[in-house]
């Protein structure tokens, strides 16, 4: 489990903020469980879900980094998670899977070309005596406005996008699964967004990006 609970490139558990972060957020908790689902639920709600963050280089994933934007899409939040578990000594990996998101925005399908996500990043974290799965992407305020089924987290179960909604509309199907990482394959990730989506497409988004980088 050593590898699961030690910093690195991008899980920088061992950073002050990080780690600061984590006791105040446990402080007084139970157990595990209630450690794991405070954690969650922070990553979930507070570091808000964002596409539009540089997501090209390794230090754009650092957690501490993610932590201090206050935002972040999948893969940067399942870091954020992954780095505030291993400061609680609770084992963490990153998890990917491609995924299809049936209800995503017509902007953003227009955008990526698709409505399937390469390398979706989640979390696998080790409570009690499993493993157990789960995805803090889609803050509660943003499920609310695009109307996404929001994923609850009771401390012990997995917790990741169901397929249908409540009303019984197709929501995530997962399409492919990549394994477990104990940290970003940000070679890749790049290198299977270029096969989904285009090498020109993944360089207009890049030249976008820094646009919006240098602009803020």
């Amino acid at each position: 489990m050593n590898l699961f609970l030690s910093p690195t490139e991008a899980i920088d558990c061992d950073h002050p903020q990080v780690k600061d972060l984590t006791s105040q957020t446990i402080r007084g908790a139970q157990d595990v469980h209630e450690q794991a689902q405070r954690l969650f639920y922070f990553v979930r709600d507070v570091i808000l879900y964002n596409l539009y963050v540089p997501v090209f280089l390794p230090e754009h994933y650092k957690a501490s980094t993610t932590l201090h934007r206050g935002s972040g899409y999948c893969v940067q939040k399942a870091v954020m998670l992954a780095a505030l578990a291993r400061a609680a000594e609770i084992p963490a990996r990153l998890v990917f899977a491609d995924i299809r998101n049936y209800l995503t925005s017509e902007r953003v399908a227009e955008q990526m070309g698709t409505n399937l996500f390469v390398f979706h990043g989640y979390v696998e974290w080790f409570l009690g005596d499993r493993w157990v799965r789960v995805t803090p992407a889609f803050d509660k305020e943003m499920c609310r406005e695009h109307g996404y089924p929001v994923v609850e987290f009771d401390g012990r179960e997995d917790a990741i996008f169901p397929s249908h909604d409540a009303e019984g509309r197709k929501f995530v199907e997962y399409v492919r699964h990549h394994g477990t990482f104990s940290d970003v394959p940000l070679d890749l990730i790049l290198q299977a967004w270029e096969r989904a989506y285009g090498k020109g497409r993944v360089e207009e988004w890049k030249a976008f990006l820094q646009a919006g980088q240098r602009g803020s």
